[in-house]
C-alpha cells in the first residue's frame, strides 16, 4: 500500500469526523488536497464562485445536520475571502473547519506573492487557529483542530502550506478517536436548588428563549405549564419554541412583536433560557434574572445576574420541573396573553385590508403567501435586512421547518450562499432563499452555483430597489437617505439567461402561480417580486437608550408591521383562558 501523504491523511481524519463535502474555491496551494479528495469516498469537493459563499455554505450545513461541515480557500485572498462567512459560523455556533492553505513554508516571513498570516489572521473568529508548519505535527494538530470546533461548537482554522501538503506523513502517527458528539451538561445540585427557590418565591415569571431551548421544547412547555407563565423568545429561539405554544407572547427586540417586551418587563423573576440575546436595551434593569446557558462565557454579559446557571436547557428544566411547587395563579399569564392578543390585532389590520390588489406588491404579502404555501418542512435562509423583518412576524415554525439567517453576525449576502449548504444536506428537501436584491446581487455569481450542480432551491427575491433597513436607519436618525438606492435588473431573465427558472412578478394577483410553479419546478428557480420600496418596520417598544446596532427612533410615521398567521394562534391561546 503506498504511503499517505500529509493531503490525503488529512482528508481521511475529515471523513472520519463526519465531514461529507468541503466547499471552496480551488487554486495551487490547495491542489494536494483537492486531489485527495477527488480519490476519496465519502467526501466531495462542491466548487462555488466565491470563498465567502463557501464558508456561509459550511455554516448552514452544520447548522442543519449537528455534524462538523468544511471549506477551504487558497493561500492569501482566496482564504481571506473565507473570513466573513467563518465569523457567522462562530456567533452561529455551528462547528465548522476551515483550511486556509498557505504559500511555500519555506517562504514564509520573506513577503512572498500572496503572502498572509493565516493562522493569525482568523483567530478573532475561530476557537482554534494554527499553521502546520512540519509534516510531524499531523495528525495532531488536525484532531484538535476537529475537536475544538465540534466540542466548543464553532470554527477552527488550519492553515496549511501546500509543499507541506504534498510530503509524505509521518510515520507511526498516532490517530486517537475522535470525539464527534457533544454531551448533555446538568447544573449541580446547588444551582439548581437555588433557581427552585426563586422560581416558587416570585409570584410572576417570564421565560424568554432562545435557540438554546433547541430539543428543549417540551421540557420548555411543561415548565410553562407548571409555573403559569408566558413565554417570549428572540429571533434564534423563534423555530424551536414558538410552535405548539399556548404560553406565546411574540418576540422582543429589533424586529419585535407583541406582548415579549411587556412579560419580560412586568414580571417579578425573569428566566432567560439558552438566549445571548445582544440587546441590554430591551430587557429590564428592575426584576431579578436567571440565565441558564452551556456556554459560561455567556453568562451575565447582558443582564445584571441573580443567579448564573451552566447547563443545557433541556437537563435543567428536567431538574426543575420535578421539583418546582405549581402555581395555580394564571392572572400574569392571562393578562398577557391578551396583551398579546391586542397588540397582534392593533397592527395586522393594516395588512389584511385590500392588500392583495395593492401596488408596488406589498413584501408582507409576499412573505405571508410564501409561508402558506411552503412544505411542512421547508428550510428558509434569510438575508439581513428587511427580509428578517418578514421571516420573523410571518413564517410559521412547526417543529420542522428551519429558519437560517446571520441572526447574530447580520451580513448581508448570507441567504443564497446558506441555501446551497442547506440543500446539500437533502436535496429532496424544499430550501427557500428570501433574498433581498441588496444582499441578492452582492454574491449573485453563486446562484450558477445552483445551476451547476441543478440545485433544487427556491430563490424569492424581495426586490424594492434599494436598501430599506439602511434607509429606515437613516429616517429615524433624520438624515435624507442617500447611496440606498440600487439599479436594478431584471433578475428573472438573468435567471433564465443563466439555465435556471425565472419569473418576475409585479402584481398581487401574479405572486400565488408563480411561487407555486417554481416550487413545482424540479431544478433551481428564482422568483423575482417587484415590492414596495416604503414598508418599514419598527419594534413595537423603543427608546432613546435603544439606538444602539440599528438606528430606531419613536417616529410615527413608520410603520409598526403586520404579524401574519401568528395573531390566529394568539386569538386562539386566548380562547384557552379560563374565565372567572
Amino acid at each position: 500500500m503506498a504511503k499517505q501523504n500529509v493531503a490525503e491523511q488529512f482528508v481521511d481524519i475529515l471523513v472520519r469526523a463526519g465531514v461529507r463535502r468541503m466547499y471552496g474555491v480551488v487554486g495551487d496551494s490547495l491542489n494536494p488536497v483537492v486531489d485527495a479528495i477527488r480519490r476519496t469516498d465519502g467526501i466531495e469537493w462542491i466548487q462555488v464562485r466565491h470563498e465567502e459563499t463557501a464558508a456561509f455554505a459550511a455554516g448552514a450545513e452544520a447548522q442543519i445536520t449537528g455534524r462538523l461541515a468544511a471549506c477551504a480557500g487558497s493561500c492569501g485572498p482566496g482564504n481571506l475571502h473565507l473570513i466573513n462567512g467563518l465569523y457567522d459560523a462562530q456567533r452561529s455556533m455551528a462547528p465548522v473547519l476551515a483550511l486556509a492553505s498557505h504559500i511555500p513554508s519555506g517562504e514564509i516571513g520573506l513577503g512572498y506573492f500572496q503572502e498572509t498570516h493565516p493562522d493569525q489572521l482568523f483567530r478573532e473568529c475561530s476557537h482554534y487557529s494554527e499553521l502546520i508548519s512540519n509534516p510531524q505535527q499531523m495528525p495532531r494538530l488536525l484532531q484538535s483542530a476537529v475537536q475544538h470546533a465540534i466540542g466548543r461548537s464553532g470554527v477552527s482554522v488550519v492553515a496549511l502550506p501546500g509543499d507541506i501538503a504534498a510530503q509524505p506523513a509521518p510515520e507511526k502517527a498516532v490517530e486517537h478517536a475522535l470525539v464527534t458528539a457533544r454531551p448533555t451538561v446538568r447544573p449541580g445540585d446547588g444551582e439548581i436548588e437555588k433557581l427552585v427557590r426563586l422560581v416558587d418565591e416570585a409570584d410572576r415569571v417570564t421565560l424568554f428563549c432562545g435557540s438554546g431551548t433547541a430539543g428543549a421544547h417540551a421540557e420548555v412547555m411543561e415548565f410553562a405549564g407548571r409555573i403559569k407563565a408566558p413565554v417570549g423568545h428572540a429571533l434564534r429561539g423563534k423555530e424551536w419554541i414558538q410552535y405548539d405554544n399556548p404560553y406565546d407572547v411574540g418576540m422582543s427586540g429589533l424586529l419585535g412583536y407583541g406582548a415579549a417586551y411587556e412579560a419580560t418587563h412586568e414580571c417579578d423573576l425573569l428566566i432567560l433560557l439558552g438566549t445571548d440575546f445582544p440587546y441590554n436595551a430591551f430587557l429590564p434593569d428592575d426584576v431579578k434574572i436567571v440565565q441558564v446557558d452551556i456556554r459560561p462565557e455567556h453568562l451575565g454579559r447582558r443582564s445584571q445576574l441573580d443567579l448564573a446557571v451552566w447547563g443545557d436547557v433541556r437537563e435543567t428544566l428536567r431538574a426543575l420541573n420535578a421539583r418546582v411547587k405549581v402555581k395555580t395563579d394564571r392572572r400574569f399569564l392571562d393578562r398577557m396573553l391578551k396583551k398579546h392578543r391586542d397588540a397582534l390585532e392593533g397592527v395586522v389590520k393594516a395588512y389584511t385590508r385590500k392588500v392583495e390588489k395593492r401596488t408596488p406588491i406589498h413584501p408582507e404579502y409576499v412573505a405571508s403567501v410564501l409561508d402558506e404555501l411552503a412544505d411542512e418542512e421547508a428550510v428558509f435562509t434569510v438575508d439581513t435586512g428587511m427580509c428578517n423583518v418578514w421571516a420573523a412576524r410571518y413564517l410559521s415554525p412547526n417543529g420542522k421547518r428551519r429558519i437560517i439567517g446571520s441572526f447574530s453576525h447580520g451580513s448581508m449576502a448570507n441567504a443564497l450562499p446558506q441555501a446551497i449548504g442547506a440543500q446539500f444536506t437533502d436535496l429532496g428537501r424544499q430550501v427557500v432563499s428570501m433574498s433581498g436584491d441588496g444582499g441578492f446581487s452582492m454574491l449573485m455569481g453563486d446562484f450558477l452555483t445552483l445551476v451547476q450542480y441543478d440545485l433544487p432551491v427556491k430563490v424569492v427575491l424581495f426586490n424594492n430597489s434599494s436598501l430599506a433597513m439602511v434607509e429606515l436607519e437613516m429616517l429615524v436618525s433624520g438624515l435624507p437617505s442617500y447611496g440606498t438606492q440600487n439599479k436594478n435588473p431584471d433578475f428573472a431573465a438573468i435567471a433564465r439567461a443563466a439555465g435556471a427558472y425565472g419569473v418576475r412578478v409585479e402584481k398581487p394577483k401574479q405572486l400565488t402561480g408563480a411561487l407555486k410553479d417554481a416550487f413545482r419546478h424540479r431544478g433551481p428557480a428564482l422568483v423575482d417580486v417587484v415590492t414596495d420600496p416604503d414598508a418599514l418596520s419598527v419594534p413595537p417598544k423603543i427608546s432613546a437608550e435603544m439606538v444602539t446596532g440599528f438606528a430606531l427612533s419613536a417616529s410615527k410615521i413608520v410603520l409598526g408591521g403586520g404579524v401574519g398567521r401568528m395573531i390566529q394562534m394568539a386569538r386562539s391561546n386566548l380562547r384557552n383562558v379560563p374565565r372567572p
